[in-house]
């Protein structure tokens, strides 16, 4: 199934930096890229070790009603660098209209740079339910019943 999803460049955006795109055609997430600003462009973003900051990508987006836009880590990046999203998945809001920025961190024990156009994350578009909680005095009971972390697997 497609939707649309409705895209703006922020002013100051490079309109050089590719929009999100799939990689493959079996791709479930769409790239996003780092779109720094004027001042930042040469120099990229330099992540210390256990250092986050908000990436910019110069984009502001329009997620359909009952839709969410899922921001996750690209696999690759926190393989060789340990560059990750200390809030993954990350959620954009149907009602969201902000800029759209990615936040990183880098969890290896080297400074990595984000360079400007540099693939920094994927963008997932997921349908939304909402529930309705409704308070009760017990709940039904299952195998499991109250087993927390750890309670299915290997201790």
């Amino acid at each position: 199934m497609t939707i649309t999803l409705h895209v703006m460049r922020e002013d100051w955006a490079d309109p050089a930096i590719a929009l999100p795109g799939y990689a493959t055609p079996g791709a479930a997430g769409a790239d996003l890229r780092a779109n720094l600003p004027d001042g930042q462009r040469r120099s990229g973003l330099t992540l210390n070790p256990m250092q986050r900051i908000l990436v910019p990508t110069g984009l502001r987006v329009a997620v359909p009603a009952g839709y969410e836009m899922q921001i996750r880590p690209r696999s690759g990046l926190a393989l060789r660098h340990g560059i990750t999203l200390p809030n993954t998945p990350g959620t954009i809001d149907s009602d969201y209209r902000g800029p759209l920025g990615v936040a990183l961190i880098n969890l290896g024990d080297a400074p990595y740079t984000v360079a400007h156009g540099d693939r920094i994350a994927q963008m997932v578009i997921a349908p939304v339910l909402q529930v309705r909680l409704v308070p009760v005095a017990t709940l039904d009971e299952t195998a499991r019943g109250s087993g927390g972390f750890g309670s299915t697997g290997r201790r």
